[in-house]
């Protein structure tokens, strides 16, 4: 019974800053993702450029 009565705060003082953590891992990862993309982006670029230089 008196574990019912500590699950609010639990969850409260877990669950709430467990939460944050992914938020913030998701968005860490949302940047490498999206730091690899320009990288590639800007190889394409610089590919395309070689290539109309040679035609």
């Amino acid at each position: 019974m008196e574990f019912i009565l500590l699950l609010p705060l639990l969850l409260y003082y877990i669950g709430i800053p467990l939460a944050i953590i992914l938020f913030l891992v998701w968005i860490y990862k949302i940047k490498q993702n999206s730091e690899l993309s320009t990288k590639q982006n800007q190889r394409i670029i610089q590919l395309l450029e070689e290539i109309s230089k040679k035609s």
